[in-house]
């Protein structure tokens, strides 16, 4: 059985969430999701989320190929590595390249894990949902 992880914040939950865990699911039997807490957002990308976690994961536990969600309270891929022992993870390619990854990718590799890159779905993102409210919440 394979085992597939992946992580987001899945905040405003839209069709490029849904592209990445299809897509996970794909490569793996079982699909562990990862869900960035509350705590986590705030301290890596300085902004709160509009959905709270709890309710992140539920939406989460109802999309068809999810077959566990977990929290996820830091960065470290390792770390969930140790505990959940995945061999796929599934990645936005926005990370690809990057020393950061190069990294992560050779100590995953040195435990047998294959580090997979999706594309974002383009023109959609939690941030430009978010875009696009905040401009039609400003007075004309």
């Amino acid at each position: 059985m394979i085992v597939g992880y992946t992580t987001g914040v899945f905040d405003l939950f839209h069709v490029g969430h849904l592209n990445i865990i299809k897509s996970a699911k794909g490569m793996c039997d079982r699909l562990i999701v990862g869900v960035s807490t509350d705590e986590l957002v705030s301290q890596y990308k300085d902004k709160q989320t509009v959905i709270p976690f709890d309710e992140r994961c539920e939406i989460l536990r109802n999309i068809q190929g999810v077959d566990c969600v977990v929290p996820q309270e830091n960065m470290d891929k390792f770390e969930a590595w140790e505990k959940y022992k995945f061999d796929v993870l599934v990645v936005g390619d926005d990370w690809h390249g990057s020393q950061k990854w190069k990294d992560i990718e050779a100590k995953l590799c040195a435990v047998g894990v294959r580090v997979f890159y999706l594309p974002y779905t383009k023109g959609t993102s939690s941030s430009k949902i978010n875009q696009i409210l905040d401009d039609n919440r400003r007075p004309s």
